[in-house]
């Protein structure tokens, strides 16, 4: 319980809650080398050249790969991310919207596959006004969700418990990516 001099000063209202401090999590607040553009340092164009452990990466595909998210929502949250730097989900060619929405349907598989996913948050936000975090670099989170994912500690504590290291969820994952399917089905 704080202390009525410690009020005064400004260090606290008492309010029946234990706090979780998260410091990390400060740079991601702040817009720590948050690129405007390709050549301003877009960690979506820079992830690619790092080893699949050290820039997280799941699955690389011909145009797009797949890459756990750095501050995930849930467990597995993983993205799928064009190689190329592009904004606009419209300006993506036929053949990486393809490959994206594959991607998405192999992550969602391997997330089942290795978490048990019950259910999916899947979209990409367009635009700052609409949410984007790195709105320059176009990117799909696929959220996996279990029943009572969504308990007090985000609602009402703002808190995020996730029980894995990214580097664990990262090599499961890529574990359990299946093969890819041919075009025809066979």
């Amino acid at each position: 319980m704080t202390s009525e001099p410690e009020q005064q000063m400004g260090v606290g209202t008492p309010d029946a809650f234990q706090r979780l401090w998260t410091p990390h999590r400060m740079a991601y607040i702040q817009g720590e080398n948050k690129p405007s553009g390709a050549g301003d340092g877009c960690p979506f164009c820079s992830i690619p050249a790092k080893s699949d452990e050290d820039g997280l990466i799941i699955k690389r595909g011909e145009l797009v790969y797949g890459v756990l998210n750095l501050y995930p929502y849930t467990g597995g949250h993983t993205m799928v991310v064009p190689y190329r730097h592009v904004a606009d989900y419209t300006e993506l060619t036929d053949a990486e919207t393809a490959e994206l929405a594959e991607l998405t349907k192999q992550a969602m598989t391997a997330l089942r596959s290795a978490s048990g996913a019950h259910g999916f948050n899947v979209g990409m936000n367009q635009g700052t006004v609409a949410g984007a975090g790195i709105a320059a670099h176009l990117h799909q989170h696929i959220v996996p969700r279990w029943g009572g994912d969504t308990n007090f500690l985000p609602v009402i504590g703002h808190t995020k418990v996730l029980p894995q290291l990214l580097a664990d969820t990262r090599k499961i994952l890529a574990e359990a990516w299946p093969a890819p399917t041919s075009p025809s089905g066979d």
